[in-house]
């Protein structure tokens, strides 16, 4: 499908001018096409491209490259790491791999994407390697992520990874409030700090008071922080640093609610609406 640079470019005009043009200057509706991904506003005479205000606002490389690097990532089923893309795309800097794939990574999420709703897990997790100390929630040199996992059955629904400083009840409500509609149907275990939710808004259920080995109580968020941590010690072989440690998970969050797709060209159009949609990112920010 894109054997070339200008189909690349024309696919991206599909995807960004897919209801009309307008002019990022002056809000106008026509153009002159110029070439392809290039026009030009016929009222303030601006010359827009098709990448001029996206996540590859002013790249210096083809989309072409770009489009291979993404569906060097889209087509794997459990993506790629930096290394990987490097020798893939012969890039001559490690660095030049990572920033893309965080470019990447902060498309995959999708602004005003729907909450979680109905009947919701919520667990927290801890993510890093073994360290010797305490022990628990309050284990020291780790990531906390709160998981929240929607229950169809014995299927899980749709995801949502967010990192959190502590399991105090202020910041896990917050977070709660972010990612579950009101209303839903929250199922914990019997952590104090889960107390508020009925107060915030939310039926509570309490799986169970007491950590006693037996029955797994929440079976739905167990599975999928075990699916996580596989993930990112396979894909990514466990080096993940906990100051980009949200941008993986939102990589996770991104794969796994479309895990039942069947063609991975439907992840990778996703993938590029978001990217020609999404605002630019300088390389100092990442």
């Amino acid at each position: 499908m894109f054997p070339d640079e200008q189909s690349c470019l024309l696919y991206l005009e599909n995807l960004r001018w897919a209801d009309g043009f307008m002019c990022p200057g002056c809000g106008g509706r026509d153009a002159w096409r110029l070439r392809a991904g290039v026009r030009q506003c016929t009222t303030c005479n601006r010359r827009v491209t098709v990448t001029s205000g996206t996540l590859l606002h002013r790249t210096p490389k083809p989309v072409k490259d770009w489009m291979e690097a993404s569906w060097h990532i889209c087509n794997q089923k459990y993506g790629g790491n930096a290394l990987g893309l490097q020798r893939t795309l012969a890039h001559g800097s490690y660095h030049t791999s990572w920033e893309w794939l965080h470019r990447m990574r902060h498309a995959m999420v999708i602004p005003g994407r729907s909450l979680l709703n109905g009947e919701v897990e919520v667990d927290e997790t801890f993510l890093g390697g073994v360290k010797s100390g305490k022990r628990g929630r309050g284990a020291r040199g780790k990531s906390l992520v709160l998981v929240a996992a929607e229950v169809r059955g014995t299927v899980i629904g749709r995801i949502r990874l967010k990192v959190i400083p502590n399991a105090n009840a202020d910041t896990l409500l917050r977070a709660i409030a972010e990612i579950v509609d009101k209303g839903s149907n929250i199922v914990t275990d019997g952590l104090s700090s889960y107390a508020g939710l009925t107060n915030s808004g939310y039926d509570h259920t309490v799986s169970r008071y007491t950590p006693e080995i037996g029955k797994n109580l929440l079976p739905h968020v167990h599975r999928v922080a075990a699916l996580l941590k596989r993930w990112l010690l396979g894909t990514h072989q466990g080096s993940v640093s906990h100051d980009r440690l949200q941008s993986y998970l939102d990589e996770f969050v991104f794969r796994f609610n479309r895990r039942t797709s069947e063609h991975r060209g439907l992840l990778f159009r996703t993938l590029w609406t978001q990217i020609v949609r999404a605002a630019p990112i300088s390389r100092q920010s990442l």
